[in-house]
């Protein structure tokens, strides 16, 4: 299948600055997480898959095409929700998207159509004929996504789609984003640092670290199993010491512990032998258990772990580390 996004050697150097160095990456059909802390280099290559920039060396195509040389013909095919959230305040959200539909080169006729469509989508049909100024940041993140869509694109850039939304519209946003993918077969890529929504919803995730790539591949290659076991247990009020003698029995049977809260994740001896030491040590401490499971590998581990390359990605090493087998 085409690639999305294919970039080859790809620097964008800009003054005291090296944003992008020697990029190689591939991003295929579905949804795809562009992560990375701020500066990683994540609206850099928005900017230059939008043909907003030309690459100081190297080459990026887009839909098998050169955002450079073919920038129109492109983005003719892209919808773009950017970050910044400058929508005029003034304007209906109606006029807006049908606005920028006909922009994009629709007949007045199917931009109307298609910007009602749209908004109703998004979850806005009731209110797409406010005034963009009345609405709130949740609904304004809204707008963003449904001009995004509303000209039919085949590959939608969502940069921070969820930023200044609390929990319920964080998890109605990226269900939405979840539904254009799945029901109207629209590629997406999702530019976020919050890594927990981009575990949730992606098929793939590309990493950066300061313009450097740290891991690409599928949501399945880059958060498998890891090793070892994951435990969460319950507090129980009338045993306020069982979690500390779960560990403690944990640890003397030579086994090492990783505390974070209530949950407990276990390794150094072979797994299966781990789910019994587990549930030996829940009982003999009158524990109560949540949850019990093989534990798998995090996309923050591609950013603790001390390989760049996917295949040798290892769970981090915390402070909070107790060995009961010290080398």
């Amino acid at each position: 299948m085409t690639p999305i996004i294919q970039t080859q050697g790809l620097v964008m150097q800009f003054p005291g600055t090296l944003a992008l160095d020697r990029l190689d990456l591939t991003i295929p059909a579905g949804v795809t997480g562009l992560v990375g802390a701020n500066g990683a280099g994540k609206t850099t290559l928005i900017s230059l898959a939008l043909g907003l920039l030309k690459p100081t060396t190297g080459t990026i195509r887009v839909l098998e095409l050169d955002p450079g040389a073919q920038g129109p013909q492109l983005r003719a095919q892209i919808g773009y929700g950017p970050e910044r959230n400058l929508l005029p305040d003034d304007l209906r959200a109606y006029d807006f998207v049908r606005h920028l539909a006909e922009v994009k080169g629709l007949p007045r006729d199917e931009a109307r159509t298609r910007a009602s469509d749209s908004l109703y989508l998004v979850g806005l049909g009731e209110e797409r004929f406010r005034a963009l100024g009345t609405m709130s940041t949740g609904q304004r993140q809204r707008v963003k996504l449904a001009q995004a869509i509303a000209a039919d694109p085949r590959f939608i850039v969502l940069d921070e789609p969820t930023d200044g939304l609390d929990p319920v519209q964080r998890d109605e946003m990226l269900n939405i984003i979840v539904q254009i993918n799945r029901n109207f077969g629209i590629d997406v890529m999702l530019s976020s640092h919050v890594l927990e929504e981009v575990e949730r919803i992606c098929d793939n995730v590309v990493a950066l670290d300061e313009g450097r790539l740290v891991a690409q591949g599928s949501m399945i290659e880059l958060a498998g199993a890891s090793g070892g076991i994951e435990l969460e247990l319950v507090d129980v009020a009338d045993r306020p010491h069982a979690i500390d003698e779960v560990i403690g029995s944990l640890v003397a049977s030579g086994a090492t512990v990783e505390r974070t809260g209530f949950v407990l994740a276990v390794g150094g001896r072979p797994d299966d032998e781990l789910f019994d030491i587990a549930g030996a040590a829940v009982a003999a401490a009158g524990a109560r258990l949540r949850r019990l499971g093989q534990r798998r590998r995090t996309l923050d581990d591609l950013f603790t772990g001390e390989s760049g390359s996917a295949a040798s990605i290892d769970p981090p090493t915390s402070a909070a580390l107790i060995d009961g087998n010290p080398s």
